[in-house]
């Protein structure tokens, strides 16, 4: 029995908003788990893992394009190891002496506007997902400071006339709203 008063003497749970912060700044998620917010966890791990997806895969198609701008603006990109790096780049290519200076023109404009695309799309994930570290951070704050906010369905107006008096005791009349 002194088990069941300890239990309900007990402090209701209020999280720290400073620790709650501190938390989802040591670790993405755990000012959430903190908060007692489970539920936000596969949305804060699921956009941290799709956003670690999109930047490998941008990271690695920036690279991939690079190489082949590299190679196909050498001096001689007709050659065996150059084709071998860009020639995957290009369908129906299977002979690079055969290709024109301005399709190896064009190409190299396709490559260059690709590199520059793939790298802008690598950096705006990255930077994207500073701004979800931060939104954590921020959602955790403001969560534990909102832990205890009334959110009844009691949502009633109530209108009351009013009389006042100023310090010249003259009454005013008016309405009151609460």
């Amino acid at each position: 029995k002194s088990a069941d008063k300890v239990i309900k003497n007990s402090i209701p749970f209020k999280p720290d908003p400073n620790k709650a912060v501190l938390y989802s700044a040591i670790f993405p998620g755990l000012g959430q788990i903190y908060n007692r917010k489970y539920w936000k966890l596969p949305i804060v791990y699921g956009g941290f893992l799709g956003l670690a997806y999109a930047i490998s895969w941008n990271g690695r198609m920036y690279t991939d394009y690079t190489a082949a701008y590299k190679a196909i603006k050498s001096n001689d990109p007709r050659s065996e190891a150059n084709f071998r790096i860009w020639g995957p780049f290009v369908r129906r290519i299977t002979d690079p002496s055969q290709i024109t200076d301005s399709e190896i023109t064009t190409y190299q404009n396709s490559f260059k506007r690709n590199r520059d695309s793939y790298r802008r799309y690598r950096d705006l994930s990255i930077i994207v997902a500073v701004a979800l570290y931060g939104l954590c951070m921020i959602d955790a704050y403001v969560d534990a400071h909102l832990f205890d906010f009334d959110i009844s369905p009691d949502l009633s107006l109530r209108v009351e006339p009013q009389v006042q008096t100023d310090p010249f005791a003259q009454k005013s009349f008016g309405v009151q709203c609460s």
